[in-house]
């Protein structure tokens, strides 16, 4: 299988972010309010940017969301939240665009998947009525194929043309090849209707992680579109997580991918901020991208009978993520830094040392003292009720002399 080097693709503009040409992978994410409910949608479209989302897509879905779009721009403008937002159309999304201009000029990208545009002659006219209003306000467009909501008719004659073969190909190989014609025939349409190539985003989404895997080695093998990257319907909790990660990691360890979107189904009463710090979390891990300072901890066992350290670690992490939009223009580099917090001698010592700064807690029978490492060296040891508030206020100080301006290193 060929396999192409990363940062090959066609870099497409969305608003201030640039997806591909050798950009870093872009995080993405959507919202799941009402879109007719402008402060709503804005809230929520904001709490997703302030996570770390880059792009942010919205469902327009019917007349009261087009209305709303314009409205929901304004708003975020109120805010001061810049974010582009990507437009989610589908069956009807020609006759919005064109019914509703300001909706159509308020977004940066618009969404369209080729297997609900339309069936037969109106699905050429309706597919080219969208690009016409790309076209004419200059916004990309990500064509995204889902094998849920596949061209019905490109289904059953690439079905019957396998049927007819003395060796038919199994099913879903013949499948992934359906999305891929879809994909890139509706791109060379597009191009042929006007859309330049840089302004084209490519998905072909599945649900398995198999599948998945295959048929973006084959689209990266075929053409050199920005490519759009995400497990679809990947489920809840740590089955969504796993299997996204499963799927994305092999992909971008190839250079494949130039945006991608965690499609988590939020536990109830959930944040919708879990996918886009998935997202991140996938990136940092692969070394693709830094977004917060990382947080290295032990798992625990018999020595560490206390949860001291357990919820150290989780009161740092969560501290500094949430430090991270004042700090990333405040601390420039700042997303680098690795904070260690360990639970017992026997690896507490190395891993501090071997972090920014780190914290060695004391482990069960072990001396009640918590040596506390800066740049490899032994600082301070604490001691007493306030390890924790005292670790803190040291993250804190090492952070300003660090990657303030005035003492940046």
């Amino acid at each position: 299988m060929q396999q192409r080097q990363p940062n090959t693709t066609v870099g497409v503009r969305v608003g201030s972010v640039v997806i591909g040409g050798g950009a870093p992978v872009v995080v993405q994410s959507m919202t799941n309010t009402d879109t007719a409910d402008v402060e709503a949608t804005a809230r929520q479209v904001e709490q997703l940017a302030r996570a770390g989302s880059e792009l942010v897509r919205i469902t327009v879905n019917n007349e009261p969301a087009a209305r709303a779009v314009p409205l929901i721009r304004e708003a975020l403008e109120r805010r001061a939240c810049r974010v582009p937002l990507i437009g989610d159309f589908h069956y009807n999304g020609h006759r919005l665009l064109t019914q509703y201009p300001d909706c159509a000029q308020a977004l940066d990208k618009y969404r369209i998947n080729p297997g609900n545009v339309g069936q037969g002659a109106k699905q050429d006219l309706q597919f080219a009525a969208m690009i016409e209003v790309a076209c004419r306000f200059e916004r990309p467009v990500r064509i995204g194929v889902n094998w849920g909501s596949m061209d019905q008719g490109l289904v059953s004659r690439m079905m019957d043309e396998n049927a007819r073969l003395a060796e038919p190909r199994d099913a879903k190989e013949v499948i992934r090849e359906i999305m891929l014609v879809s994909a890139l025939g509706n791109a060379r349409r597009a191009e042929e209707l006007g859309l330049d190539r840089n302004r084209i985003v490519l998905s072909c989404k599945m649900s398995g992680v198999q599948d998945l895997i295959a048929v973006y080695r084959e689209l990266a093998a075929r053409c050199d579109y920005a490519l759009h990257l995400g497990l679809t319907e990947a489920g809840l909790g740590s089955k969504g997580i796993v299997a996204s990660t499963a799927a994305l990691a092999v992909l971008l360890q190839e250079g494949i991918g130039d945006t991608i979107r965690i499609s988590l189904t939020p536990e109830p009463g959930g944040e919708r901020t879990r996918e886009v710090v998935v997202a991140q979390e996938i990136l940092q891990s692969m070394g693709l991208r830094s977004f917060s300072p990382t947080v290295i901890a032990c798992p625990g066992c018999g020595r560490t009978s206390s949860t001291l350290f357990q919820q150290l670690a989780k009161d740092i992490q969560s501290y500094l993520r949430l430090q991270m939009p004042l700090w990333r223009e405040r601390y420039p580099g700042v997303e680098v830094m690795n904070v260690a917090v360990m639970g017992c001698v026997v690896n507490g010592p190395g891993e501090s040392k071997h972090a920014d700064i780190g914290i060695s807690l004391p482990g069960t029978g072990e001396r009640p003292a918590a040596p506390v490492y800066v740049d490899g060296a032994k600082a301070v040891t604490l001691r007493g009720e306030r390890i924790a508030e005292d670790f803190q206020a040291l993250v804190e100080d090492y952070v300003r002399r660090r990657f303030g301006t005035a003492g940046s290193r």
